[in-house]
């Protein structure tokens, strides 16, 4: 199953069948002081500038967040969008909490973006999902409701199979929705991600939607980080993860390489492509 996002022209399909498509999580302000500085400014360069190195290093999608405490997202968000869409020509992903600020991001967004996220809570599923039908945006659904967030993998596929039925029931198509399986730190909970890597796994083999999930979250408070990062991501992928929101400059060899493995990357052509590129 296809999901396509749109820049101005660029078109991108995230396919259930590979390969991976890497959205990039850097325009995000938690833990970068100086983006939320210069946001506070409506100084866009190092927007600028965190969109080339993420564009550079493989992103195919941005993923675009401005909340930081004191913020007024509901114009910063649009206007931060505005920003990407003159410079760049890649689809985005609208990230906000706020409703208000996504629908007024998605009155200024060209072409198809990603909206982040919905999730199975009524106030949630009421909010979001009729914007993104009237937008004709794609939409990430997380696979909590009202009830929080369970460790059962089959719950947690329940509440992906009742977002996917109430986005159809409103007139989305169902290849719009994609599914956040909800990776959370393992070292709060040793099964934390074996919970996660099953939900991948039936969200794949159940409903074969596309699929993504925040990349560093297992590794949270742990040493190491990027080695494990690395060994939950592949597991990730090969389970059906199709979309990681992610680094590029730390996940893009990963990728290549786990796509290479599992025959997504004909005589090896992308993998050294990348590789050659870099030195």
């Amino acid at each position: 199953m296809k999901t396509i996002l749109q820049g101005k022209t660029r078109e991108v399909a995230i396919d259930t069948d590979g390969p991976v498509v890497i959205i990039g999580e850097s325009i995000n302000p938690t833990r970068r002081k100086k983006l939320v500085e210069t946001l506070s400014e409506r100084n866009f360069e190092f927007v600028r500038q965190l969109a080339e190195q993420q564009i550079g290093a493989g992103a195919e999608v941005l993923d675009v967040n401005v909340g930081y405490p004191g913020v007024d997202d509901e114009s910063l968000l649009p206007e931060t969008v505005s920003f990407l869409q003159e410079n760049f020509d890649i689809p985005l992903c609208l990230d906000s909490p706020n409703p208000k600020a996504i629908e007024a991001a998605l009155k200024v967004a060209v072409g198809k973006p990603l909206i982040n996220s919905v999730n199975g809570e009524e106030k949630s599923l009421q909010a979001i999902l009729p914007l993104a039908r009237q937008y004709g945006a794609a939409v990430i659904g997380l696979v909590m409701d009202d009830g929080g967030i369970t460790h059962d993998p089959e719950k947690r596929l329940k509440i992906a199979e009742k977002i996917v039925e109430r986005a159809v029931a409103m007139g989305i198509r169902r290849e719009n929705v994609i599914i956040d399986p909800m990776a959370m730190a393992v070292s709060a909970d040793p099964t934390a991600c074996l919970v996660t890597l099953e939900t991948i796994r039936l969200v794949r083999n159940r409903l074969c939607l596309n699929i993504t999930q925040g990349a560093s979250n297992i590794s949270f408070g742990l040493p190491g980080r990027e080695v494990l990062n690395d060994a939950y991501m592949a597991l990730s992928i090969w389970n059906g993860l199709t979309c990681p929101i992610a680094n590029p400059m730390k996940i893009t060899a990963l990728v290549k390489a786990t796509d290479l493995v599992m025959a997504r990357d004909e005589y090896a052509m992308r993998f050294v492509d990348y590789f050659q590129n870099r030195s």
